[in-house]
């Protein structure tokens, strides 16, 4: 495990570069920074200024090396590295609403962005006028898209948002790609087909991720509900009630396994088995080491004082994070699933864990 600090603002989102050297976060700004790794440190190369309003998605793509950004100032930017500067290019994404989240398709010929405009746009570059397009997904959505997550194959979208719902969409754009294969999520795929749709959870879907094989799609909702919903078994959706606050980010590490975090600042391994069961496996990495058992008399009757406990310490300075994880990525896959992972937070800090509890 390693842990790396950033200054005391929230961290709303990061990106990774190919081989792990660079990465970009926003620290709850209008500024995208971009950080060299240096030895055991983390230098700043670059600021991408171009947004006026807060940083909601950034998404790093691996083969092109093109990032994708956007903002609540209802704009997206591509950005392209050229002569050690980055320069962004428009995106038209048409809304009137602020964008929360951006992510890059599997093969990297498009992205799409969610909005409080209740609309997904998937953008596509077009060539013959030099300029990324969007096409708008609307059919269902009632309220603003939190999260999305692609489909192995480049053409499923799933999407998170706060009318309650999870729900999985046909991304297919038939000027750039060619018409896809059935899959177990539906036959027929014209642009903004409905595959998927689930809602009776009490929460908002704060995050969503397809398994490796694109079979099972696990979403997190504000009630402190996790929930699978597996394709290959007629859709059926299995759910699990936590004791724990609420998860804001969800990711698989295996076919079968995956990681949530969120308000309780560490992450959690769930595993999904057959038949229709969701279990907790553990807390991911340790904790700090507590101080209590060193406190002084004196110090014992101040905290009797002022905080009417005997508790020396916060109960959350325990926790690797010190307050909520806003987001996970992968960091380190491996031949049976991912590795590492890492998380960044309200706390101002990335953390980098290994997949094991």
């Amino acid at each position: 495990m390693s842990v790396y600090s950033f200054g005391i603002q929230p961290i709303t989102c990061h990106a990774w570069n190919k081989d792990r050297s660079q990465i970009a976060i926003s620290p709850n700004s209008h500024v995208v920074q971009i950080y060299q790794k240096c030895e055991n440190q983390w230098k700043k190369i670059h600021d991408l200024t171009e947004h006026n309003g807060l940083i909601t998605g950034i998404d790093w793509a691996p083969k092109s090396n093109l990032i994708v950004t956007c903002a609540v100032d209802r704009n997206a930017y591509v950005w392209t590295l050229k002569d050690d500067v980055w320069k962004p290019t428009l995106v038209l994404l048409r809304i009137n609403r602020a964008a929360t989240c951006v992510k890059w398709s599997p093969e990297e010929n498009k992205f799409a962005v969610g909005s409080g405009s209740q609309t997904i746009s998937i953008c596509y570059f077009e060539k013959e006028n030099d300029w990324w397009l969007s096409k708008h997904i609307k059919k269902s959505i009632r309220s603003t898209i939190l999260n999305l997550a692609w489909h192995p194959n480049n053409v499923l979208l799933a999407a998170g948002s706060s009318d309650f719902n999870c729900r999985v969409f046909s991304a297919y754009v038939k000027e750039i790609e060619d018409k896809p294969s059935a899959t177990p999520w539906g036959t027929k795929m014209p642009f903004g087909e409905l595959l998927f749709e689930k809602g009776d959870s009490g929460g908002w879907v704060h995050s969503v991720c397809f398994s490796p094989s694109g079979q099972c799609l696990a979403w997190v909702s504000h009630d402190s509900t996790v929930t699978v919903a597996d394709a290959a078994r007629d859709k059926v959706v299995t759910q699990l009630k936590t004791e724990f606050l609420p998860f804001l980010s969800v990711i698989y590490v295996s076919e079968n396994q995956f990681i949530a975090a969120g308000h309780d600042c560490c992450p959690y391994l769930f595993t999904y088995s057959n038949p229709d069961n969701i279990e907790v496996i553990g807390k991911i990495g340790g904790e700090k080491q507590s101080s209590k058992g060193n406190m002084s008399a004196m110090q014992h009757f101040r905290n009797l004082d002022k905080k009417a406990t005997v508790d020396n310490e916060d109960p959350a300075a325990t926790t690797i994070h010190q307050n909520s994880i806003s987001q996970l990525h992968i960091f380190e896959d491996g031949e049976s699933g991912v590795c590492k992972f890492s998380s960044v937070g309200i706390d101002g800090a990335l953390v980098i864990w290994d997949s094991k509890p």
